[in-house]
């Protein structure tokens, strides 16, 4: 019984960012919690598409879909034509982000557009268009990516972390406005994870270094240990867990310092 509360089992579920990092291990790790379709939706299609032959490969259903989160119309029309195509749509993961890491007196006008176009107005654009259809048909698990940056930040971060905050308070307003028609939204925030957006911290020593000591763990997490905390939103085990998030970071946001006092 244990084991069936966490399965995917008939469930069509969506990942955006499905080409590369966080997204790819989630449509794989979906696949593999036996749900009966994985649509992976990218704006690179041909990434999109090798995740979901990868899929195929090991006897899951799989598609791939071009999909730009900015343009409010065409993520509507697309999430549209997916719950047509398959009946349904019973789970949706949205991890895109971007940052631009500039202190805040030089941000430009156009920076602090492009961020935010992706990572707050595109998740409102996901989570509007999916909200329209699980609402009419009184089911579904939304999951947005957040971050411990929606918590803590440094220098640097303050538009990226703008918006990762107001990620969170998405997530949690649409809980409260869908919960009596049956759809459960939540968010996940990583901590410092190995991936595509993190990789010009990896390629420099000591940047990389003090993230990982920063961490009670001593370490990135890589992509694949973000499935199982969003695997488990979009199942029936999180049947009562709606409007929260869950920070996967090794203990970031726990920790105020590195300093172990003598005797600890």
């Amino acid at each position: 019984m244990a084991h069936d509360i966490f399965s995917l089992t008939g469930k069509v579920i969506a990942v955006i960012g499905a080409g590369s990092g966080i997204g790819e291990a989630i449509a794989l790790g979906a696949a593999d919690q036996g749900a009966a379709s994985v649509v992976c939706l990218d704006l690179n299609e041909a990434a999109a598409a090798a995740t979901a032959a990868r899929i195929a490969a090991t006897g899951g259903k799989a598609s791939a879909v071009t999909m730009d989160i900015g343009d409010a119309a065409g993520t509507q029309a697309c999430l549209d034509r997916l719950a047509e195509a398959h009946g349904s749509l019973d789970g949706l993961v949205c991890t895109p982000s971007i940052n631009v890491r500039k202190p805040i007196l030089a941000y430009s006008g156009d920076e602090f557009d492009r961020v935010v176009r992706v990572n707050l107005r595109g998740n409102f654009n996901v989570l509007q268009a999916a909200g329209r259809i699980m609402t009419r048909q009184r089911r579904g698990s939304i999951v947005l990516y957040s971050s411990i940056r929606s918590l803590v930040t440094e220098p640097g971060q303050s538009v990226y972390a703008m918006t990762k905050a107001g990620i969170l308070q998405l997530a949690k307003t649409a809980a409260t406005e869908w919960a009596t028609a049956g759809v459960r939204v939540n968010a996940v925030g990583p901590g410092v994870v190995e991936t595509p957006l993190t990789a010009p911290i990896k390629n420099n020593q000591e940047w990389y270094d003090a993230y990982a000591k920063k961490s009670p763990m001593q370490r990135w997490a890589q992509p694949g240990e973000m499935v199982g905390p969003t695997l488990f939103l979009l199942s029936d085990a999180a049947s009562y867990v709606t409007g929260t998030i869950i920070y996967a970071d090794g203990g970031w946001t726990a920790a105020d310092g590195r300093f172990t006092p003598p005797g600890m």
